[in-house]
């Protein structure tokens, strides 16, 4: 019984290790564009206790067993931070942004701190080129407007350039993190929008992380203090463990 103790304990410290690394990860996160928080999900498994004496085993009781099942990164939106600067644009609503890298690789993202590449195309620095219906956008040297649908126009006649190419997630779709501010999604995503669906392109801000500081702060303290409650009865098993053994070999 000592040992299932010493496990259990061994195996909470586990669950608050993997805890702690997402919670750290997320105020590591805190100050980049486009940042998406992470969830460690748990879940428990019912156990029972045995108590073996004279080689008969008693069932003595039942015990949760909490166990990591997966990690989920949250897709709820972020604050937007105003810079008029026509290079930055933010999104409201459940789009995205594609960028599409050097090796024809394609990802989703929410930040968009953009600039031009040097040759005139609108890239997320060295993450790839921002992507329209046409494939990457050429701006060259004219100035640009994107409107509230992302349509960008140019030019001194306000020319149509192209419109950004936005893919629909749903809040509830898994996605994998490729960087800080990248995703690849488990193919539900789409760029047929669903009909009636409700966003905003902001030209002249971006969006910011959508962490709270405060909230995983106190994560951070609670989670530590229960790691740190289970090495303590971790401890404690591992001596009582010792006295028993101590105790069989006297009795010898």
């Amino acid at each position: 019984m000592f040992m299932r103790g010493y496990y259990n304990a061994a195996q909470a410290m586990i669950v608050k290790q993997r805890e702690l690394d997402a919670v750290s990860n997320n105020i590591a996160g805190i100050g980049v564009s486009g940042f998406r928080k992470d969830r460690v999900s748990l879940n428990t498994f019912q156990d029972e206790l045995i108590w073996v004496q004279k080689r008969k085993a008693t069932h003595s009781g039942t015990f949760q067993q909490t166990y990591v099942e997966e990690s989920h990164t949250l897709l709820e939106q972020g604050g937007l931070e105003f810079t008029d600067s026509r290079f930055d644009v933010a999104l409201w609503g459940d789009v995205y942004f594609n960028v599409t890298n050097r090796y024809g690789d394609t990802f989703n993202t929410r930040a968009g701190q953009f600039e031009l590449d040097n040759m005139g195309f609108l890239a997320l620095g060295s993450s790839g080129r921002v992507q329209g219906q046409d494939g990457d956008i050429y701006i060259g040297h004219h100035d640009f407007v994107i409107d509230n649908d992302g349509v960008i126009r140019g030019g001194e006649f306000g020319e149509v350039i192209d419109t950004l190419r936005l893919t629909y997630i749903a809040p509830t779709d898994n996605v994998r993190k490729v960087a800080d501010n990248l995703f690849s999604h488990d193919g539900r995503g789409t760029d047929i929008l669903p009909e009636g669906l409700m966003f905003h392109v902001i030209q002249g801000a971006f969006e910011k992380s959508n962490v709270d500081p405060n909230r995983e702060m106190t994560r951070m303290i609670e989670i530590q203090r229960l790691f740190e409650a289970n090495s303590a009865i971790l401890k404690a098993f591992d001596s009582l463990n010792s006295r028993t053994a101590d105790l069989a070999n006297i009795n010898r």
